[in-house]
């Protein structure tokens, strides 16, 4: 670790005193590990569950592995009202399957998991890497009952056909007055 403080700092041509020197060859001081067993593991191969060794450029990700894009929400609860603000912002690197077409319409509904369900769903945009739909949505509901329930949002295309592709839902225990933002990690829709 270093000191960051200026006096600390040699000089003018030292931009920066951290623990990786950027001027030097990358490879001079990282190390990777293996999450298991924090035994190093070479950039090229890794041993699977069976022991053998695979190229990482050769394995290809089933479909619980594969990276589905993410959701940006903000949250907010009107005490004074007893009102939650739900702002659906954007999909970011969403995917689809190849038979929704190349860019079909999606929307996001969304699902306040309470006795007598909350169903909300926003305008159908076009698909693509970054779909932006800024759109609030505003219920009146006691906070004690929103503080037991989860908030789901189902990722749905609306053409060719209606189709939930992906998921993804948070828990409300913590809703506050104060606006919070959450970027939510979209899954397979579940079975």
């Amino acid at each position: 670790v270093s000191d960051l403080r200026a006096s600390a700092l040699p000089g003018p041509l030292d931009v920066s005193r951290s623990m990786f020197d950027l001027r030097s060859p990358p490879q001079r001081f990282i190390k990777r590990y293996d999450s298991v067993s924090s035994v190093p593991s070479s950039s090229s191969s890794r041993k699977d569950s069976q022991g053998s060794n695979r190229s990482l450029d050769t394995i290809t990700l089933s479909g619980d592995e594969r990276d589905f894009g993410r959701l940006n929400v903000k949250l907010c609860y009107v005490s004074s009202v007893e009102q939650i603000w739900i702002t659906v912002l954007h999909c970011k690197d969403l995917s689809w399957p190849s038979s929704c077409g190349e860019n079909p319409r999606i929307c996001v509904k969304g699902i306040l998991t309470l006795p007598k369900p909350v169903h909300f769903k926003s305008s159908a945009k076009e698909g693509c890497n970054d779909i932006e739909f800024m759109e609030t949505f505003v219920f009146a509901i006691k906070l004690q009952s929103l503080q037991a329930v989860r908030l789901v949002f189902k990722i749905q295309t609306q053409t060719p056909r209606k189709k939930t592709i992906g998921e993804c839902s948070l828990a409300l225990r913590e809703l506050s007055s104060q606006e919070s933002n959450h970027w939510l990690d979209i899954s397979p829709p579940s079975k």
